[in-house]
């Protein structure tokens, strides 16, 4: 399997990938616009011309970024594809020099493998809420945040 970033001719099968988690209650749905708008924030995994799996790296601010969109198709589920997306996504940040990466989601032990750990969601900045009020569950968020830390500015120049 290989991340490569977003193309225009992934955005469909994204759509329809996020999109169907989304409708299993599973993670925030995505317009078509969105997807486009934010292009460049995404990375996939393709077999052939069939999107597998997506993930997003979205900059929220000038120390923090957010991995959003992690949707994996339920045959490559435990198959490695997920790892392999947040992975390009610290890998990216950590490029960008962002010290910070979250995520708010249901599948809290598959980040804390990966390093993240949790955190109260009251303890993110409330930029990171922008997106919140789409959500049918708004204000009561039932997802878990996790932050990922650099462990310092020098592991980011590494």
């Amino acid at each position: 399997m290989k991340v490569e970033k977003a193309k225009i001719s992934d955005v469909s099968q994204m759509h329809q990938l996020i999109n169907y988690f989304a409708g299993e209650g599973k993670m925030l749905p995505r317009a078509l616009s969105e997807l486009y708008e934010n292009l460049r924030d995404f990375f996939v995994i393709r077999d052939g011309d069939q999107l597998l799996a997506c993930v997003a790296l979205h900059v929220v601010w000038v120390d923090l970024a957010e991995i959003k969109c992690l949707a994996v198709g339920e045959r490559r589920q435990s198959a490695g594809a997920g790892s392999l997306l947040v992975q390009a996504c610290l890998d990216e940040a950590k490029e960008l020099g962002i010290p910070t990466i979250f995520c708010l989601t249901y599948e809290f032990a598959f980040f804390e493998k990966h390093g993240f750990h949790q955190v109260d969601k009251m303890e993110l900045p409330r930029k990171v809420w922008t997106e919140c009020y789409r959500c049918p569950k708004f204000p009561n968020c039932d997802e878990v945040a996790l932050i990922y830390n650099f462990d310092s500015a020098k592991e980011l120049m590494l």
